[in-house]
């Protein structure tokens, strides 16, 4: 096998072998550490976030559990219990800014060996409500969250060398099934199973907008509020599919549809 060295501009060198003590398969995470680095967008979301936890107690901070979790979820692990096993992984670790990257100096003898959380801790993260109370320590501002998408968006599309002119936003809505008795649960005959029906904004490749909905409401009954904090003083165009696809969604504003 031969090495392979990741030469990222401000780092250290860092050498990939596949004789070591810790074998990851995760290799990637290097790759989405540097994107992180060029676009801030984790680090922006974490802002979202206030933390009122013990921070004499605190070993992880925000940003560390939203990286962990970003992350994961763009390497396809997509569960929370994976992260019982990806807690011990010294790669996705260093992507996410741990100088420790084997846990041997966590304070607690239980969590030694394991540089990250696993998926009790980035349940209650993602469970975070606006209102603190004793099962929630991380409060969430959720106006933050949807500015930060948009800003993230203008700031990536100003990387680019040549500023588009025109925007086109996607709207659409999908299923996301149920498997048990969740608040909300509807069957819904289009999708031929019990399921919510989140609506989501894009702009390109950029999400603006993900909003959970059940499946017994219009899909589009949202998208009118959601656009109106989108705008912007250029012109949009707006692709819609089915439901969506109306010039009622909103009226007043100039756009074309697509």
């Amino acid at each position: 096998m031969v090495n392979h060295s990741l030469n990222f501009k401000g780092w250290e060198t860092e050498v990939g072998k596949f004789d070591g003590g810790y074998v990851s398969t995760d290799g990637g995470a290097l790759l989405l550490r540097e994107v992180e680095a060029r676009t801030g967008v984790i680090s922006e979301l974490a802002d979202c976030f206030q933390d009122h936890r013990n921070p004499a107690l605190i070993e992880h901070t925000v940003e560390e559990l939203v990286a962990q979790r970003v992350y994961s979820l763009a390497l396809g692990y997509e569960d929370l219990d994976d992260h019982d096993r990806l807690r011990t992984d010294p790669l996705l670790a260093l992507a996410v800014g741990k100088t420790d990257l084997t846990g041997e100096n966590r304070r607690s003898a239980e969590y030694r060996g394991k540089a990250l959380v696993g998926k009790s801790t980035l349940n209650r993260l993602e469970l975070s409500t606006e209102k603190c109370d004793r099962y929630c320590r991380t409060q969430v501002n959720t106006n933050m969250v949807r500015e930060a998408l948009v800003s993230s968006c203008i700031r990536i599309t100003e990387m680019k060398k040549r500023t588009p002119k025109e925007l086109v936003l996607d709207i659409d809505a999908t299923d996301d099934k149920i498997h048990g008795d969740q608040e909300g649960k509807h069957f819904n005959r289009y999708y031929d199973s019990h399921c919510y029906q989140p609506l989501y904004i894009f702009c390109n490749d950029h999400p603006l907008c993900a909003l959970l909905g059940t499946s017994s409401i219009d899909p589009a009954r949202n998208s009118a509020e959601q656009l109106h904090h989108q705008q912007v003083e250029i012109k949009v165009a707006q692709g819609g599919d089915c439901c969506t696809g109306r010039q009622r969604i909103q009226p007043g504003l100039h756009y074309e549809m697509v």
